[in-house]
């Protein structure tokens, strides 16, 4: 009796055609979603989105310390655009140690069979702490209530003591899921898969910036505590899912010692420092994250106060320079797959911020807030160009097995900058303000940022290969 099926057979016919369409729905993913290309065999899409949620943890965090809170105390409450930048700049005191919790990532040794995940752990639990305190602090900021008697210092003291931790856990889980990411990848994969993960970290920036500003657009004390509250129980829950059976413990189910040919950290750091040009490079990272971060706690307060832009409409800001800031990543994706340079790449983001800033800085005389709106997205779309150029860069020139501490020193570098960038950016604002009035001290820190970007365009000019010059090999 025979097997085949009658030529009418609707099975038959129908199997091709569905199997089209899966292979097509298959490739969307690819197509569409920036670095979706870095999954594989080992390390399929669904299981490296899952991973890269601790990224979106980390943009809702930046989004509600950068371009939320800091509007609503400098506008709302009145507190000292200075005393917010330093706030707001604390994380730097524990982004230096970005390099040595990569570094101890590496070489971790627990009953667990872990290295990755106890970071990822107690960065998390650093980061729900913060978020804890941060309403009480603010409720004390805000003199409201039964806090009217309460000194002050208390209140800026209980801000300091959220904002650092928020900003430790920050670091600690980026820079252990980062190394874990890269862990779980193909070497010939590590700067798409970190490439995702940065550009996961926009997403989150994007998605968070929408909901913070749809709810609140009737700003009242009451609804910006519910929002904290809900990051806080968010974060947790996005990294527990990101690691949940991520990291294997079957290498490692015991302590073991020591070995003598671990390298100590001092070892380490200086098989990355003798790289080539590496100083130089570390030092544009730094010069360029200060050019491009300057305005971070400046872009809302200066459209509420000289464009007339509500909350809302201000907190919307952070997503339109994170949308910038993704489109700047897919694009270079795009480009540094077929060979491209990653320091062309990161010059080309430099040259993009130099209109954005003049578009920023003439918004505010001409009262047009669509070129304020322009410039903030050419600031993000600069800022990722010049972002994954670094890190590829970073990437390509780690020692082998020494990728945390690669990616830590990255981190440290840029996060320092953009630590000391927000700082400074406040403190300047406020001087100059105090001489020339408030419209002077916003322009004299975005003229700051154009003269940084040329800075740093001199010192990536050595580092530029000449077209045609074979790439530098991992």
């Amino acid at each position: 009796m025979s097997n085949s099926k009658p030529p009418g057979d609707s099975a038959a016919t129908a199997g091709p055609a569905v199997r089209r369409r899966a292979s097509w729905l298959a490739t969307l993913g690819p197509r569409f979603l920036p670095f979706a290309d870095a999954a594989s065999e080992d390390l399929p899409l669904s299981r490296l989105l899952r991973l890269s949620l601790f990224q979106v943890s980390v943009g809702m965090a930046l989004t509600l310390l950068v371009g939320t809170l800091n509007r609503v105390m400098i506008i709302e409450m009145g507190v000292p655009a200075a005393l917010v930048a330093i706030m707001v700049a604390l994380p730097i005191l524990f982004a230096p140690l970005r390099a040595l919790i990569g570094f101890r990532s590496d070489h971790h040794r627990s009953e667990l069979g872990w290295r990755r995940v106890p970071y990822v752990w107690m960065g998390t639990l650093l980061q729900f702490g913060g978020l804890c305190v941060m309403p009480f602090a603010l409720l004390v900021l805000a003199r409201a209530g039964a806090s009217a008697s309460v000194p002050p210092w208390v209140g800026h003291g209980a801000a300091a003591i959220a904002f650092l931790l928020v900003g430790a856990g920050m670091h600690t889980v980026q820079t252990a899921g980062l190394a874990l990411a890269t862990d779980l990848a193909p070497s010939k994969d590590h700067p798409k898969v970190v490439g995702f993960m940065y550009t996961m970290l926009l997403v989150g920036t994007i998605g968070s910036a929408v909901i913070f500003g749809e709810f609140l657009s009737e700003y009242t004390p009451g609804r910006l505590i519910q929002v904290i509250q809900a990051t806080a129980v968010a974060t947790v829950v996005l990294n527990v899912l990101a690691i949940w059976k991520q990291e294997s413990r079957s290498r490692l189910r015991r302590p073991r010692p020591r070995q003598a040919d671990d390298p100590s950290f001092r070892q380490a750091w200086e098989a990355l420092r003798q790289r080539p040009q590496a100083l130089r490079k570390l030092a544009a990272v730094g010069v360029g994250t200060l050019a491009f971060n300057m305005e971070d706690v400046l872009l809302e307060p200066y459209g509420g106060e000289w464009l007339g832009l509500g909350v809302g409409q201000t907190t919307w800001l952070t997503a339109t320079l994170a949308l910038g800031g993704l489109i700047g990543f897919a694009w270079a994706s795009r480009v540094l797959a077929r060979g491209a340079e990653p320091w062309r790449m990161a010059s080309a983001g430099a040259l993009v911020g130099l209109p954005a800033f003049v578009a920023v800085i003439a918004c505010a005389p001409l009262q047009q807030p669509v070129l304020f709106v322009v410039g903030t997205f050419l600031i993000g779309l600069g800022g990722g160009l010049f972002g994954h150029g670094t890190l590829t860069s970073t990437m390509q020139m780690a020692p082998e097995g020494q990728a945390g501490l690669a990616l830590g020193a990255w981190g440290a570098v840029q996060a320092t900058a953009a630590g000391l960038a927000i700082g400074a950016g406040g403190i300047l604002r406020d001087l100059v303000a105090s001489r020339w009035g408030s419209l002077a001290g916003y322009e004299a820190v975005y003229l700051l940022e154009l003269m940084l970007l040329v800075v740093t365009l001199a010192l990536m000019v050595p580092m530029l290969r000449r077209p045609g010059a074979p790439a530098a090999t991992p």
